[in-house]
């Protein structure tokens, strides 16, 4: 901003292509897991504090409209710039037919950029919010979405497990849990499906708690036996690298048939799920396999392994995504004579993301990236957005404030801070939700990009980017609907 006041400029395409790979990254990143967990878990709860934010938004506008006896094209811009919102002021401009309203923008979209970071960089300190907690329960929470998985050994003493084969007791399908050792006579060994379970022999299993205790009610009880590995046997884990495997159920590598291999668990983005044989695979995935030190090569280059893979890029699909994203922003649909509507580049863009991160993967396109790829990409595209923002910012900051006054100004600046202050009331009354998700939820709600990455620089979780992907397109729309029936009926 201080060097846009000083006459510095950049060119338009850098703020579009920064906005662009920002948005886009974010929407990848939004299911790695998460943004439909979430949206199960508290959907409703962040959706209902979006449509807070911008009805307040909406309301306080139509009151400078018939109090402050404020022109209504320039109101309405003041409501798209102090909530961030090109679509916005697209729409304003369409249904007022008056280009008073990109001045209302520009008067207020300065504070609006300004006015978000600054709250999402004061809130921990004025609610004396510690944010490493805010982590560490938002890390618990999301663990607690997946069954934690757990390990126990068990003596074959049931009746009616004794000398079956374990494709016979269907222990998978009837527990959930995975016999990963068996000790039979002092020699430990990787079972198969036609293992036969003797009575006294000790099996370990892997599983949630639920899991455990559905094989101590099929198999016997739990014993405080430890099941040696073996000279030939290890556990290891194995990094899925192959593209051709992403999306590919766990049950068609046939690991067990095939190699006298057992996958004990999956890891993904830091939690670890029950290796069921219809869990889909993706890109990155840890998988924590008990074999045999002769078969450890083969496993390892039917999975891939390779680390360095992870940090390769394929721009193709990347770049195919944005296209698609771009237009499926700008397809429009019209409703009656008067209402039109479309989702804009940073909508479509992020929706696209959101469905392709979803996928994973069409015939040999590899949609999803690493996560070291996605945070340079992520990164990179926020500094020309930012860098964009702030000068255009600055070059017109002063000579506004000299043509308009205060008056406009103000009208803008409360319209940005009193909806977040509201919203921040409600959040802490009624739902007492986590202070990333509901900071997530505030830029998400503001439309703010900028917003989002100050909160980026606060934490390492992604509890705030999967808040922003939530309401975004829901804020967007609303706001698009609210400036509509400002123009049509006030």
């Amino acid at each position: 901003m201080f060097f846009g006041h000083l006459g510095v400029s950049l060119p338009d395409i850098l703020q579009k292509i920064g906005l662009i790979l920002f948005i886009y990254t974010i929407g990848l990143q939004a299911e790695v897991p998460g943004f439909f967990d979430s949206f199960k878990e508290q959907g409703k709860n962040l959706v209902i504090m979006s449509v807070v934010i911008v009805l307040s938004a909406a309301i306080i506008a139509l009151l400078a409209i018939v109090i402050l006896d404020i022109e209504k094209p320039i109101a309405i811009g003041l409501m798209a710039g102090a909530l961030t919102s090109t679509p916005g002021l697209a729409t304003a401009i369409d249904v007022t037919h008056s280009p008073l309203a990109s001045i209302g923008y520009g008067i207020a979209y300065p504070f609006g950029v300004i006015g978000v970071i600054l709250f999402v960089k004061l809130y921990p300190k004025l609610f004396r919010i510690n944010i490493t907690k805010e982590e560490e329960d938002y890390e618990t929470k999301s663990q607690s979405l997946y069954e934690e998985i757990t390990r126990s050994h068990f003596v074959v003493e049931n009746e009616g497990a004794i000398d079956k084969t374990i494709e016979e007791l269907r222990v998978r399908s009837m527990t959930k849990g995975v016999i990963s050792r068996v000790l039979h006579k002092g020699k430990a060994f990787t079972p198969q499906n036609n293992t036969v379970l003797h009575k006294g022999d000790y099996i370990k299993v892997v599983g949630s708690k639920e899991a455990l205790k559905r094989v101590e009610l099929l198999i016997g009880p739990e014993v405080d036996v430890e099941i040696p590995l073996g000279a030939q046997y290890m556990i290891q884990s194995f990094l899925l690298t192959k593209t051709e495997l992403v999306n590919t159920p766990l049950g068609e590598l046939n690991l067990l048939n095939n190699y006298n291999a057992s996958v004990t668990r999956i890891r993904r983005s830091g939690i670890d799920l029950s290796p069921s044989p219809s869990l889909k695979l993706q890109m990155g995935d840890k998988l924590m396999i008990a074999c045999s030190k002769e078969n450890t090569l083969q496993i390892s280059n039917l999975i891939g392994d390779n680390k360095s893979k992870l940090s390769d890029t394929n721009f193709f699909p990347l770049a195919l995504g944005i296209v698609i994203g771009i237009l499926v922003g700008g397809v429009s649909l019209s409703f009656g004579n008067s209402i039109t509507f479309n989702l804009g580049l940073t909508g479509g863009v992020l929706i696209v993301a959101m469905i392709l991160g979803r996928v994973g993967k069409t015939g040999h396109v590899l949609w999803v990236m690493s996560g070291n790829s996605n945070q340079l990409l992520r990164q990179f595209g926020l500094m020309l957005f930012l860098a964009s923002v702030g000068t255009k910012a600055g070059s017109t900051l002063v000579e506004t404030y000299s043509q308009y006054g205060i008056k406009l100004f103000l009208i803008g600046g409360v319209i940005t801070l009193l909806p977040m202050i509201l919203a921040s009331i409600i959040a802490k009354l009624f739902f007492k939700t986590n202070a990333l998700t509901f900071l997530g939820t505030i830029t998400g709600s503001m439309t703010s990009t900028p917003g989002l990455a100050a909160i980026d620089t606060m934490t390492k979780t992604n509890a705030a980017s999967i808040a922003y992907a939530t309401v975004y397109p829901i804020a967007m729309v609303l706001l698009i609907i609210c400036a509509q029936l400002l123009g049509l009926f006030f």
